[in-house]
């Protein structure tokens, strides 16, 4: 992940919090394979197995993860971002 305070604005955002596991990574590897390289994805999931999963597996595939954060607003949900190679 990375420590920089650079903005990164996603080309696409999917929204997986209604989603469970292993449906969460479809979705996210099925975006994925739909972009080209260097492109962004924002996704947007929820604590527990997605939260553990997703990034671990995205990761696994050879993608990047650039980014994990908490959102700021009470939903409780997070933003990963990541770089399709």
């Amino acid at each position: 992940m990375s420590s920089s305070s650079q903005i990164l604005t996603p080309d696409i955002t999917i929204d997986i919090t209604n989603d469970v596991c292993p449906m969460t990574f479809v979705k996210t590897r099925l975006k994925l394979e739909k972009m080209t390289p260097g492109q962004i994805l924002e996704v947007i999931l929820k604590d527990g197995e997605p939260l553990k999963n997703v990034p671990r597996s995205v990761t696994e595939m050879g993608d990047d993860v650039l980014d994990l954060t908490k959102s700021a607003d009470a939903t409780g949900t997070y933003r990963l971002t990541i770089r399709k190679k």
